[in-house]
């Protein structure tokens, strides 16, 4: 398993609810430059265990299915180096990790982690297009080659490769259907929550409904939560539906409302300082504000920054339109439905959406020329 192999499950950290198996998790480690110490993570529960140079021999109090995070402390202190491991927790069974290198580790064991390991190997090898395409992508931004050239390159190409892969683990579930490590797969194909759904009617009876339910249920019950908030962000922000007005203070602490602004466009810009695609789509806007200069206003809505953080970063990346912070206790992320960035809704003369877009998207740039060339 490659360190980032189940990256997008750090937040899925969370204990399950299990048919009757109460028990302990059994836990040997062999991961040379970990040190003698590590934190066991489920939940809002944090265990510590000592060992030696990277060797340790534990076992977790575990009385239901789990996935839970193994890590260096410093994980907790937010040191980006520091190393973790994520695995499906079954107790009564017994869990081996060894560190092949830096940024890989293998998961074995007893019954259900030998299962697992074979699964882990599987999705090791399926994601290695997906990986080599990024770095693709990736080297040809460090070659100079245009963002926007590089989006649709990545947007053709990620679609196909995404597809490809779900094939493939939908395939291994078919065909692994009685074995309970497969049911901890079922997570990788998020979010796409009718794959998932379907892939878990393919389990055998015996392990759709047995100890290892959690690790699927969970997923599809976030997925169908997020479904659930797109939905009703997709008609928060939908053509035609009236831009709500909010007032937030600008960065002379002034208070400054959207309604103001009434009579002209505006681009809602809702950014960060923490957010690189944000910073990277800085300067093609500023050259589309000053090509078009006049014709729409834009106005940056910080979100999720210190006041101290937003200031520097407009000044920073030297931002000549207008800006307000918004605080995090404002409801007007809610009342727009953002939960990604940048966001960029564009708001007509009549205060009335016409068009959202969410990322750094070319197709931004080519509205803005079919509005105003």
């Amino acid at each position: 398993m490659k360190k980032n192999l189940f990256s997008m499950l750090l937040l899925f950290i969370v204990a399950c609810s299990c048919s009757a198996n109460n028990g302990k998790l059994h836990v040997k480690m062999d991961c040379k430059g970990v040190g003698d110490s590590v934190i066991v993570i489920i939940r809002d529960t944090q265990l510590n265990f000592t060992g030696n140079q990277g060797v340790f021999d534990f076992t977790v109090d575990l009385p239901q299915t789990t996935m839970l995070t193994i890590a260096e402390p410093g994980i907790m202190r937010g040191i980006r180096s520091a190393r973790y491991y994520q695995i499906p927790g079954v107790p009564g069974e017994e869990v081996v990790i060894t560190q092949t290198d830096e940024s890989r580790y293998d998961i074995n064991g007893s019954k259900f982690y030998a299962q697992y390991h074979t699964a882990d190997l599987m999705l090791e090898e399926a994601q290695k297009p997906m990986q080599e395409f990024q770095q693709k992508c990736q080297d040809m931004l460090q070659q100079g080659v245009s963002q926007d050239s590089v989006m649709n390159y990545y947007q053709k190409g990620q679609a196909s490769l995404t597809e490809t892969y779900a094939r493939t683990v939908t395939d291994y579930i078919k065909a692994h259907a009685d074995e309970e490590a497969t049911a901890a797969i079922i997570s990788q194909l998020q979010p796409d929550l009718e794959k998932m759904k379907a892939a878990a009617q393919l389990l055998a009876p015996a392990v759709r409904d047995g100890r290892c339910k959690p690790l699927y249920q969970l997923p599809i019950d976030q997925a169908e939560e997020y479904a659930k908030r797109e939905a009703e962000a997709a008609k928060k922000q939908a053509a035609g539906v009236d831009a709500p007005d909010f007032t937030l203070n600008d960065l002379q602490g002034k208070p400054l409302s959207l309604k103001s602004l009434r009579g002209k466009y505006v681009i809602l810009d809702f950014w960060g300082s923490w957010c690189g695609w944000c910073i990277k789509g800085f300067p093609e806007m500023k050259e589309y504000y000053q090509k078009y200069k006049g014709k729409f206003e834009i106005l940056g809505v910080d979100c999720n920054d210190t006041e101290a953080k937003w200031k520097d970063a407009v000044k920073k990346n030297e931002l000549p339109w207008l800006h307000v912070y918004n605080p995090r206790d404002s409801k007007v992320l809610a009342d727009y439905g953002v939960s990604g960035f940048p966001t960029k809704i564009i708001v007509g003369p009549d205060g009335k959406i016409v068009k959202t877009i969410v990322g750094e998207d070319p197709e931004f740039y080519t509205l803005l020329d079919e509005l105003f060339k």
